[in-house]
């Protein structure tokens, strides 16, 4: 089947630029973008933004073990809606992804029940308990993309090394969550005034750069691919700018959250405020922001974690950390391009064209001959965010209420339309 998409405005992050035009998609794929003579099925896009699918990587879904909380049809359903057209999974899941097994059922699950991609990611060490690592060539063969133990570092740093030296040896990506375990043991917020005044138990944004030192060096010793899954402070920045200049194969994300709140957010003690890291201060934000302008920081990410009403509906100190956000991280980002933070190509290179190039994805371009997985949305139009009207099964968005811009109008999977905004 021919489709094309006319009268769109193109975004385009690998070239940098927004363009009018049409995209006509054949067999799955881009067949060209032109301003010629449309083919096939017509749909006018009614000069709307038109732009790569978002890759997300970090998503947790409930299953194996935690279906209360979110299942793959409503992650996907909740991705399709938000323009998320591949989700790439964590292994934090009960039991933890850390064997071809599991993966299989993983897989098996995700297929059946989801109109988005699916590329899962399998634990670093087995249970993600840090002491032994996983069958990293097994579970790459088996389909594993990265290796990650989500959530918990692995404190010991010979554990590690012998894991990124095996990983190495198979070119496999391995992912970092760069806070020193036992400085950010039991707390939820930065340290700081601010948390002094809550009597919350904080943790000082120096444990973000200790375990990014940390594991920089071991990079530096092992040749490891490394990603760091969330960089939220000024002080990580430059240890992350030296491993760049070095050389190291080293890549490093951000969550939406952390671009767009900050500790003051907190000051309810709302428990969908509290988030892994905790939310930085105002002056760390804006450095992050900046460190995505430059492409000091390559990834943004929704870092979905449902968690259901039980596990937020307690004092913040005991309450569940994570946010939902498969659903909100496209119009929370645009509240950075609004606000003149960053432009719509330099957006769209954070969280599609870096994710594809980062798991060796064909998508996240606009090109003849890449997979046609696509959005169209308008940047500008104004709604209140209902969290009882999200998609996902859980509803803990810290956005609940909030004013927003920007609502995803169709997304299209290998060409094929998996939500249409009625």
């Amino acid at each position: 089947m021919t489709l094309t998409l006319s009268n769109a405005r193109i975004i385009d992050p690998e070239a940098g630029t927004i363009r009018d035009g049409s995209v006509i998609i054949d067999n799955g794929l881009i067949a060209a973008i032109t301003s010629g003579t449309p083919r096939g099925e017509v749909i006018d896009c009614g000069g709307k933004y038109l732009a790569p699918g978002i890759i997300d990587i970090g998503v947790k879904v409930g299953e194996p073990g935690e279906r209360h909380k979110e299942s793959f049809k409503t992650a996907g359903l909740a991705a399709a809606a938000g323009g998320v057209t591949t989700m790439v999974t964590r292994p934090d899941t009960t039991p933890a992804i850390d064997s071809p097994e599991i993966l299989d059922f993983f897989r098996r699950r995700a297929a059946e029940s989801t109109p988005v991609k699916v590329l899962p990611m399998a634990a670093l060490t087995k249970g993600r308990e840090g002491k032994e690592m996983t069958e990293i060539g097994f579970l790459q063969d088996a389909g594993a993309v990265a290796f990650t133990d989500a959530d918990r570092p692995v404190a010991d740093a010979k554990i590690l090394q012998r894991a990124m030296t095996y990983a190495c040896s198979t070119d496999a990506l391995v992912l970092g969550h760069v806070q020193e375990p036992v400085l950010s043991r039991g707390a939820c917020m930065t340290s700081g005034a601010f948390a002094t005044k809550l009597g919350l138990p904080a943790v000082s944004p120096m444990a973000e750069r200790i375990q990014l030192e940390r594991d920089m060096a071991l990079v530096e010793m092992t040749g490891a691919r490394y990603h760091a899954d969330q960089i939220t402070c000024a002080a990580a920045l430059p240890a992350l700018e030296r491993a760049k200049a070095a050389g190291l194969r080293v890549t490093a994300g951000v969550s939406i959250h952390h671009l767009t709140l900050n500790e003051f957010d907190v000051e309810d003690y709302r428990t969908f405020f509290k988030v892994k890291p905790p939310l930085r201060a105002e002056d760390d934000r804006l450095a992050v922001i900046e460190a995505v302008r430059t492409g000091l920081i390559d990834v943004i990410s929704s870092m979905h974690t449902p968690q259901d009403e039980e596990s937020k509906r307690l004092p913040f100190e005991e309450a569940a950390s994570g946010a939902v956000a498969l659903q909100t991280l496209l119009p929370a980002a645009l509240q950075l391009v609004h606000g003149g933070y960053l432009d719509l190509p330099t957006l769209f290179r954070a969280i599609s064209l870096n994710p594809a190039r980062l798991l060796g994805l064909p998508g996240g371009r606009m090109a003849e001959g890449a997979p046609a997985d696509l959005i169209l949305f308008d940047a500008d139009k104004p709604f209140i965010l209902d969290r009882a009207q999200l998609l996902s099964k859980s509803k803990n968005t810290p956005y609940d209420g909030r004013r927003m811009q920007g609502k995803v109008l169709r997304t299209l999977v290998s060409g094929r339309q998996v939500f249409a905004n009625p």
